[in-house]
C-alpha cells in the first residue's frame, strides 16, 4: 500500500493541475483563433523549433504516427507546413514550417497570455528557481 501524500504535496499537485488545465484551455482558444485544432497548433509549434521526421513528432507528442501524418497533411494543405527530404538521409521526409507556418507559430506563442503573465509577476530569480525545480521533477539536466 502506498503511503498517503502529505497535505502540502496534495496542494502543490492540485495547483499544478490547475495551471495545466488553464494553459490547455488558453492554448485551445489561441489555436482556434488561427483556425487550428490544438493538435495542429502543437505540431506546428514543435516544427517551428526544428524540422522533424513525423516519427519524431509522434514520439514527442506521445501519439500514433498515423495521427501525425493526418495533422501534417492538413497543415500542408493550408500552406503552413511542407515535407522535404532529410539532408542526412534522403529516404526520410522532414516536416518543416513554411514562412507562413513560422509566422503562425510565433503568433500562437505570443497570444498565450496566461502562460506569460503569471510568470511575469515572479522575479527573475523566482522564475529561474521554478525552472530548475521543474527540470529536477522531470529528470531533465539543467542547462
Amino acid at each position: 500500500m502506498t503511503p498517503r501524500a502529505d497535505s502540502l504535496t496534495v496542494e502543490v499537485v492540485d495547483l499544478i493541475g490547475t495551471v495545466v488545465v488553464r494553459y490547455h484551455e488558453e492554448y485551445e482558444h489561441a489555436a482556434a483563433e488561427h483556425s487550428l485544432t490544438g493538435a495542429q497548433a502543437r505540431v506546428l509549434t514543435l516544427l517551428s523549433v526544428e524540422p522533424l521526421p513525423m516519427r519524431k513528432v509522434a514520439e514527442r507528442l506521445k501519439c500514433e504516427p498515423s495521427n501525425v501524418t493526418g495533422i501534417v497533411d492538413r497543415l500542408e494543405a493550408r500552406g503552413l507546413v511542407e515535407r522535404r527530404p532529410d539532408p542526412a538521409d534522403r529516404r526520410v521526409k522532414l516536416a518543416a514550417p513554411t514562412a507562413e507556418g513560422a509566422r503562425t507559430a510565433e503568433a500562437l506563442r505570443t497570444s498565450l497570455h496566461f502562460a506569460r503573465e503569471p510568470l511575469g509577476k515572479l522575479t527573475v530569480a523566482e522564475r529561474t528557481l521554478l525552472k530548475e525545480l521543474l527540470q529536477r521533477m522531470l529528470g531533465v539536466a539543467p542547462e
